[in-house]
């Protein structure tokens, strides 16, 4: 058992260190984007294409101040406007409102508690928002306070599980466990990005490009899907 998930340490290194050869880390957002940003601009990548999210996140900052107390009061109507280009724009803008009200009232106004509190109770404080889910959690804590866990997107969870770092059936806690179990702290940011690349560019959800794969040859899932 020992040797065996020696082995998978060893492999997922390997995987990591040839994706940081590849790819350059993209930066996800502004440095200086508050946790509250952070939240906004996770809720609108949901199924949603990153330039989509970007121009949608961009929109909405040229419509509104994107604060809390703003986005409280403004109108769904105007914000179903403003993030249309994202899709699924309706429930977004009631989601939008409803996090911007309960930041607002039960926050007030601000989520810094992030950089100070544990991990735990930091991660466990934001997904007692209502429409705030893990990736959405994780991704604030991560981006915004450094701290040390690993997202899990849609990507992350395709390509972990192809490449036989995670179990094929495991649930979203189960898939971040075993890749922070494989990883140090330190590379958990690029091992996120790094997964989102590979996914985004040769693992794709219906037409992998296993022949182009860099790491295909560490991949018992290769050619599988060509």
């Amino acid at each position: 058992m020992l040797a065996s998930n020696t082995n998978k340490v060893d492999k997922a290194n390997r995987i990591l260190h040839i994706l940081q050869n590849k790819f350059s880390l993209p930066r996800w957002a502004d440095p200086h984007t508050t946790p509250f940003q952070t939240l906004i601009r996770t809720i609108l990548s949901q199924a949603t294409a990153s330039r989509n999210t970007a121009q949608a996140f961009k929109n909405l900052s040229r419509k509104f101040s994107m604060t809390p107390h703003t986005l409280a009061k403004a109108d769904v109507k105007d914000i179903e406007e403003a993030i249309r280009v994202a899709g699924l724009y309706r429930n977004k803008s009631k989601v939008i409102k409803s996090v911007s009200k309960v930041v607002l009232e039960k926050f007030n106004g601000s989520l810094d508690f992030i950089y100070t509190s544990p991990l735990e109770e930091a991660r466990e404080t934001l997904l007692t928002i209502p429409g705030v889910g893990p990736k959405t959690a994780d991704v604030t804590l991560l981006f915004c306070a450094k701290k040390p866990i690993i997202p899990i997107d849609t990507h992350v969870n395709r390509v972990s599980k192809r490449l036989g770092l995670v179990l094929p059936k495991a649930d979203y806690e189960e898939t971040q466990k075993s890749l922070q179990s494989l990883y140090q702290p330190e590379d958990y940011l690029a091992v996120h990005l790094l997964l989102i690349a590979l996914g985004r560019k040769y693992c794709k959800a219906k037409r992998t490009l296993c022949k182009l794969c860099l790491v295909s040859e560490l991949c018992p899932s290769k050619h599988t899907e060509d």
